[in-house]
């Protein structure tokens, strides 16, 4: 070997050696050990702004922010290897103990607890059918949902090859179940808006023996809500973690009766030959969900609710002096079911109408976003401060104040 060479892989080796003790210089010794520096301008980097949230936990705004101990636990997830469905029946075990319920499963959003909770319908008492979905139309498999309760979600029900079938009344839900009935499916945020309650759906579901599927994807708070469902009788329930939870925006919660879980569970990853194969829940979210869950059960609610509640006085308080204009507060009596302020006014007076407000807001600097959720009505102009950081109700008062303003005499 010439001399040359030999200098060569000696400054290589050098180089290499330095980068990995730069490497270790610059890595946090915290929770996040062994991890790169935290990009803290990340969104800065690819040319996005962010944004206030006053709208609440919407999915095309991120659904909600992981606090610390959940972001420690993704982090302390993603540093080892596991066997991912042992790791899954643990975490399911887990948050079904915290939950108080039968049995649980980690999925890719409520979305998803949707697609694998009807295909586990389908196959729990036929397992060979699993490499089947989504079943041809021809085999006529049908799914009863009350007409009230359409929604875009359906189209995860549909996907595995099912037919939905819409009745409007307890008579017509009688008449409608036959040998080809796999699932009832409803949606919790409709339930003021159908002819048939809860009670009286599970109770014909249980007598025709017919497995029920529930979205609950936005109702919790309160924390019972979690158990409250499977408790009334419904076999399966869905949640979103990313929104109250405040889990990874991409997890859900999958509840219920065990057999159908594990059914579940072998309509989606790791699992292959299945309808649910790309629906992939990964290490660091399982434990994070588990995270997430562990710290909702243990959150003083109290005190999180009159956190919010003092977020809508700072803001109230900063309007309250405008000519015509009231606040008040409500709170959804299902989704979302957390205080909202709505303010109103004579737009003759403050020469601006609500969308007006709303443009004016969202096209500031910072950008603040609001919108409606639902069981909150067409009313005024609607705040929420579900997702508001801290001083941030400071800055959404100041802007509405300033917007307010603005095209007075």
């Amino acid at each position: 070997m010439n001399d040359d060479h030999d200098v060569s892989r000696r400054r290589l080796l050098q180089a290499g050696a330095g980068t990995a003790v730069g490497g270790l210089l610059t890595t946090p010794t915290s929770a996040d050990e062994g991890l790169p520096p935290v990009h803290h301008n990340i969104y800065e980097e690819l040319g996005i702004e962010t944004i206030i949230n006053a709208a609440g936990t919407i999915t095309t705004m991120g659904g909600s922010l992981m606090p610390p101990e959940v972001l420690a636990a993704w982090h302390a997830g993603s540093r080892h290897f596991v066997d991912l469905l042992k790791l899954q029946d643990r975490v399911g075990e887990e948050i079904a103990r915290l939950l108080e319920v039968e049995s649980a499963l980690v999925t890719t959003g409520a979305a998803g607890g949707i697609l694998v909770g009807t295909a586990a319908s389908l196959t729990w008492k036929d397992p060979q059918r699993v490499g089947q979905l989504p079943l041809h139309p021809e085999r006529g498999i049908e799914v009863i949902r009350q007409k009230s309760h359409r929604a875009c979600y359906d189209h995860l029900v549909a996907a595995c090859g099912v037919r939905l079938v819409d009745v409007e009344t307890q008579a017509e839900l009688e008449q409608a179940i036959n040998e080809k009935t796999a699932l009832m499916f409803s949606y919790n945020v409709h339930e003021q808006d159908g002819r048939i309650g809860r009670r009286e759906w599970v109770e014909v579901a249980r007598r025709r023996k017919i497995p029920t599927l529930l979205d609950a994807a936005a109702d919790t708070p309160p924390l019972e809500r979690l158990r409250e469902y499977t408790q009334l009788g419904f076999d399966l329930v869905v949640f979103s973690g990313g929104k109250a939870i405040r889990g990874p925006q991409d997890t859900g919660l999958l509840l219920g009766r065990r057999e159908l879980i594990e059914a579940a569970k072998r309509n989606t990853a790791p699992y292959c030959g299945n309808i649910g194969r790309g629906m992939k829940v990964s290490k660091e979210d399982m434990v994070a969900m588990w995270a997430a869950v562990k710290r909702f059960v243990q959150l003083d609610h109290q005190a999180e609710w009159q956190t919010w509640v003092d977020r809508i006085e700072t803001i109230s308080d900063a309007v309250r002096d405008l000519p015509t204009l009231t606040a008040k507060t409500i709170v959804p009596p299902i989704a979302n079911a957390v205080p909202h302020l709505v303010l109103d006014w004579d737009p003759q007076q403050l020469k601006i109408t609500p969308a007006q407000l709303g443009k004016r807001l969202a096209a500031g600097k910072p950008s603040i976003r609001t919108a409606r959720v639902h069981g909150t009505g067409s009313e005024g102009f609607l705040v929420s401060v579900f997702m508001l950081q801290t001083g941030e109700d400071q800055i959404v008062a100041a802007r509405i104040r300033e917007a307010l303003q603005a095209d007075r005499g």
